[in-house]
């Protein structure tokens, strides 16, 4: 039976005003999520891929920001176009998030116990305090909190970024939603707690056929982890692929950067580790043609010159490259 998409994503365009004009963090970029699966974005920072996040929930910062072109689309509806009451609804109900810092995104003043009957309370306001407070204890069991009754009662200070960890995800996960955007979950996390981490939201998808959009700048993640993966680079998608076919046949040239700087323990000892040359462009000084031809070792003229379109390279593949374009045609 073929999965059919979850959430469609087209043309999304999302500005901020600076000091230096109105830029563009993400400028054109459309994916699908499929029904079960999970979905992996990845990139360098500032490349757009927690603000793609933030716009599906409408949690960008006003009023520096605006989302102006584009399509969001969950179950038939366009998240854009619906009243923000109603987006209240969808938003930890439907679509949940975990956010990057768990120090900063749980409030240090209420108790873990305060934030997750929240959660509750606002979504299901004829339950009882009982009932929220049971039904908190019992999914902060199910990530693997130990001693989960104690920890209900902390504040975020008191534990550690592990355990902070964990509460988010219980957070995200308590109304069941059916999509979960996890972003960069395991951002200054001991390996061990990493591992733990993302072993963790693998299997409450498996349990709940929830979907994921996970969001890193670790390609090792990425390859363990997910089904689809985006590449995006200044804003815009350099390419998209099933995980198999992009790490066995990398066809942009930023991915194929990406992957020849993974460190491996196949490489010489102490040998020095690829890098990609030079630096993302600014927002606010985008070049006219390809925005990673100044980095590219492929470079030709039109690249400088004209703005890659994605177009359909295979099935499943997508790619925005002049070099690509013309070795299809």
């Amino acid at each position: 039976m073929k999965p059919f998409a979850l959430l469609t994503i087209t043309d999304l365009k999302v500005a901020f005003d600076t000091e230096q004009g109105q830029v563009h963090a993400v400028d054109g970029v459309g994916f699908c999520l499929e029904k079960g699966s999970i979905l992996g974005i990845a990139g360098e920072s500032g490349c757009g891929k927690s603000v793609t996040a933030l716009s599906i929930i409408r949690l960008l910062p006003k009023p520096v920001s605006s989302i102006v072109a584009g399509k969001i689309v969950f179950q038939g509806l366009d998240l854009l176009a619906i009243p923000i009451r109603q987006m209240h609804k969808i938003r930890g109900k439907k679509i949940a998030m975990i956010f990057q810092e768990p120090m900063t995104a749980l409030n240090p003043v209420h108790t873990v116990g305060r934030q997750m009957t929240e959660v509750f309370a606002l979504h299901f306001p004829r339950m009882t305090a009982s009932i929220m407070q049971t039904k908190a204890v019992k999914m902060l069991t199910r990530v693997g909190i130990p001693d989960p009754g104690q920890v209900f009662k902390k504040y975020p200070h008191q534990l550690s970024g592990g355990i902070r960890q964990r509460v988010m995800i219980a957070m995200a996960l308590s109304c069941e939603p059916d999509i979960l955007i996890a972003d960069e979950p395991t951002t200054a996390l001991d390996v061990t707690i990493q591992a733990q981490i993302l072993e963790l939201i693998k299997d409450l998808r498996e349990k709940s056929g929830m979907s994921i959009i996970l969001i890193t700048h670790d390609l090792g993640v990425i390859a363990e982890n997910c089904d689809q993966v985006v590449v995006m680079y200044a804003g815009r998608i350099a390419e998209t692929a099933d995980v198999k076919s992009l790490f066995s046949h990398p066809l942009h040239p930023y991915t194929k950067g990406l992957l020849t700087s993974i460190p491996s323990r196949a490489k010489t000892a102490k040998a020095i580790l690829p890098t990609i040359s030079g630096s993302v462009p600014s927002l606010s000084d985008m070049p006219e043609g390809c925005r990673f031809a100044d980095r590219c070792p492929f470079v030709k003229d039109v690249c400088r010159q004209e703005l890659p379109l994605e177009r359909v390279v295979g099935k499943g593949r997508t790619a925005a490259c002049h070099l690509i374009a013309e070795e299809s045609a």
